[in-house]
């Protein structure tokens, strides 16, 4: 693995509106889950030498987040996720089948608003300086960078 840049962000704004529902995780869902989230981080993990390319393999490995993770659906089709654990966002995805339509923002507001029913903590997030897309929708929607850190 070749070394890289992340930024750790945070937002400390109030409760955005949202328009969705996710649903928390199920097991049935897992295979899908899997093929999705490995599809969206794979141009990543191989562009910074990060191995496995594709990280999810078992159900096991979701044991400490399984609870955490909230999945937005259009019929039997899972469109994104996210998880949510304390005041931290995590893995949010969009299947490439939606993305550029608006979900990854839709997610992230839900994110916030979902926390901030529990916190007024600052939220936290972490993001490779590589993906600029989900960078600027970050600060888009009210994150500042508080540290870059350099992972080897």
């Amino acid at each position: 693995m070749s070394s890289f840049c992340v930024f750790e962000m945070e937002y400390t704004g109030g409760v955005p509106a949202v328009d969705i529902v996710p649903v928390p995780f199920s097991d049935e869902l897992y295979s899908q889950y899997e093929r999705i989230y490995n599809e969206c981080f794979l141009e990543m993990r191989r562009a910074l030498g990060i191995e496995p390319y594709s990280f999810y393999s078992d159900i096991s490995q979701l044991a400490d987040k399984r609870d955490s993770i909230f999945l937005l659906m259009d019929g039997d089709i899972i469109t994104g996720s996210v998880a949510c654990l304390g005041s931290e966002i995590d893995d949010l995805i969009v299947n490439k089948l939606y993305q550029g339509k608006g979900f990854g923002k839709k997610l992230l507001m839900w994110a916030i608003a979902h926390i901030r029913e529990q916190s007024d903590a600052p939220i936290r997030l972490t993001v490779a300086e590589w993906n600029q897309r989900a960078y600027r929708l970050y600060l888009q929607s009210g994150f500042t960078v508080v540290k870059k850190v350099k992972v080897n």
